[in-house]
């Protein structure tokens, strides 16, 4: 019996170790990623899930909502992001009128660009182009520039061409080239103004804009016919994930498998260096964008801490990973529900293993483990399963006061009468057993004092015989 409680005893020890092991693991992983998000690079399973491989690629692929980021290449989408940031911006920090004119000139730019000018040069009139571009208000005295239409460093040419200045002009001429040099002067400043955009125009330009990125179509300007298509970065980049994913799909052999991942558009690297190319920029214009508008907060509104972008699905994803670990950690180091926490750190870990299977024609993970069938993920998942399978957070944890039940006494039966009917009995209480030992073994129950005998009489001894019958037994 000794060498059994001490086989068991030495099991207990083991267990309980190995929860709060399992458990530390779990805790220090979540907290790192927790402590990763204040960095230049935290965080994000974005990676993980979007490279994972397997029968259920598709399926650990879709958590992330955009696997490939083709969303932050779409210039409406990043639009309406922003929209969305800009009123949950005003309304958590509080600003005031003039604030939220100055970040929506930085996002939305102004409606109009202006320089004073008195008036303009004699005789002077804008026609064509021109006349789009520029209109000049005389009882403001103001040269006016549409905000969304901008002035081009040819049609400010064009403007500064209309009048001449003379370094030494004739005295009849000097109030006329006085009028000609404050209109050039007006044409400069509002040219200025005028070519800085607003953060969403940088982003249209660059997405929309840019040929080499949004590709160009040539036509004939009298028939409209297409004359010559260049496909930009962002349509190859769409057509590489399409031949990247039918290669994948058809690749049998780990040789093959290797070669899809490798391969790549020739002249602009494989998918990850085009992504990082496209999106990277937009990314970048979006960090620039709320450290601009922190910039327009008063100390006080800034103590209140940044506004972060609207959340998408991958950021949901990275915080529920970082909750999970973190919580399911602290339960089992505590040993509090530590059976339900040992099954869902065990699912957890599960769904790392089925990201990335070790299994026969699936392309092993990147890095010195070497499994098949089982590697360390699903090695633990059974760990996990067999803590859930035992109390231990009764052995040693809160389990223990959690789930403690008062005192129990425990009634035992009673003899018989003279009549042959059966009298109550008096029952014993016995003590409270540790948790350890009530796994162990059943509690003996004390039967009464009363014994009856072959001839069924009862005999019930006194109180004192009573209490030395359950003392012996």
């Amino acid at each position: 019996m000794h060498n059994r409680k001490s086989t068991f005893l030495i099991t207990v020890t083991l267990l309980v170790i190995l929860r709060i092991a399992i458990g530390w693991q779990f805790l220090y992983e979540g907290l790192w990623k927790f402590q990763s998000r204040q960095t230049a690079r935290p965080w994000t399973a974005a990676g993980y899930l979007r490279n994972s491989q397997g029968p259920f690629r598709n399926v650990f692929r879709s958590l992330t909502g955009d696997p490939d980021e083709l969303n932050w290449l779409n210039a409406d989408w990043v639009t309406s992001r922003w929209d969305t940031w800009q009123a949950k911006f005003v309304a958590d920090q509080g600003l005031d009128k003039s604030q939220v004119g100055r970040l929506d000139r930085l996002l939305n730019g102004p409606k109009d660009f202006r320089a004073e000018l008195a008036a303009l040069p004699d005789g002077l009139k804008f026609r064509g182009t021109l006349a789009k571009r520029l209109t000049f208000v005389a009882d403001s005295q103001r040269l006016i520039v549409d905000g969304k239409a901008h002035l081009t460093p040819r049609e400010r040419d064009a403007a500064l061409k209309l009048v001449t200045v003379d370094e030494n002009p004739a005295p009849g001429q000097q109030g006329a080239n006085e009028a000609a040099r404050k209109y050039r002067e007006a044409i400069e400043k509002v040219f200025a103004r005028s070519s800085r955009l607003s953060f969403k125009e940088r982003m249209r330009a660059s997405l929309l804009g840019d040929p080499d990125r949004a590709g160009l179509t040539i036509t004939d300007r009298k028939t409209k016919e297409k004359l010559e298509t260049r496909l930009g970065e962002i349509e190859l980049y769409g057509r590489q994930l399409a031949r990247y994913e039918a290669s994948l799909e058809s690749a049998e052999t780990d040789f093959q498998q290797k070669h899809v991942r490798q391969s790549g558009v020739p002249g602009h690297g494989d998918t990850s260096e085009i992504r990082a190319s496209l999106v990277g920029p937009i990314k970048a214009l979006e960090r620039e964008l709320i450290d601009a508008a922190e910039k327009l907060l008063r100390p006080e509104q800034r103590a209140r801490g940044p506004v972060a972008m609207p959340p998408t699905r991958i950021n949901q994803i990275d915080a529920m990973t970082m909750w999970g670990l973190t919580v399911i950690g602290t339960l089992l180091i505590a040993g509090l529900c530590s059976r339900l926490a040992a099954v869902g750190g065990a699912v957890l870990l599960f769904s790392f293993y089925l990201a990335m299977p070790p299994w026969p024609g699936v392309p092993p993970v990147p890095g010195p483990e070497h499994s098949l069938w089982v590697n360390k993920n699903l090695v633990e998942v059974l760990a996990l399963l067999a803590l859930a399978s035992v109390p231990t957070g009764r052995w040693f944890g809160l389990d223990a006061l959690a789930g403690r039940l008062p005192l129990k006494w425990r009634k035992s039966g009673a003899g018989s009468t003279d009549t042959a009917s059966e009298t109550p009995a008096s029952a014993t209480a016995g003590s409270s057993t540790t948790a350890v030992e009530s796994d162990m073994e059943e509690t003996d129950t004390v039967s009464g004092p009363g014994d009856a005998d072959a001839d069924g009489d009862s005999h019930t001894g006194s109180g004192e015989e009573e209490a030395t019958e359950l003392e012996k037994e």
